[in-house]
């Protein structure tokens, strides 16, 4: 439907929400942690989307890891998808591979499924569904 946010790897995301309130003129309006991946989360606004710094709480955690493969920076492009369930078995079909066999639930009240980045070009992506 449209880019619903982009995900950014910090090392802290009290220090990235310093920096990003200065860039965007705005302050964070949510943050929250996600236990299931081992992460805090902090939410800004632009325009219609939103930008998502990720921290890491855990050394094992996906965000771990890729900050220290790659440094901070961006980590994923999230799409808003209607009806996430079929829109996961499209891109199956399609060929794509999925990081997920099912949506599970993540930030911001949203049921979300991860893309490999080798079907898609070196960028993970993500796919999101409001939880309603």
């Amino acid at each position: 439907m449209h880019v619903e946010h982009i995900g950014i790897a910090v090392k802290s995301c009290e220090d990235a929400n310093k920096l990003f309130t200065k860039l965007l003129g705005a302050e964070p309006y949510k943050a929250e942690t996600v236990e299931s991946e081992a992460v805090n989360t902090s939410f800004f606004h632009v325009g219609n989307t939103k930008i998502e710094l990720l921290e890491a709480t855990a050394e094992h955690s996906a965000i771990a890891k890729f900050i220290e493969r790659k440094g901070e920076g961006i980590h994923h492009i999230a799409f808003e998808v209607a009806d996430i369930h079929a829109e996961m078995e499209r891109l199956r079909a399609e060929g794509f591979q999925l990081l997920n066999e099912a949506p599970k639930r993540g930030a911001d009240n949203k049921l979300v499924c991860f893309i490999h980045p080798k079907s898609a070009n070196g960028v993970l992506v993500e796919l999101c569904q409001e939880i309603k």
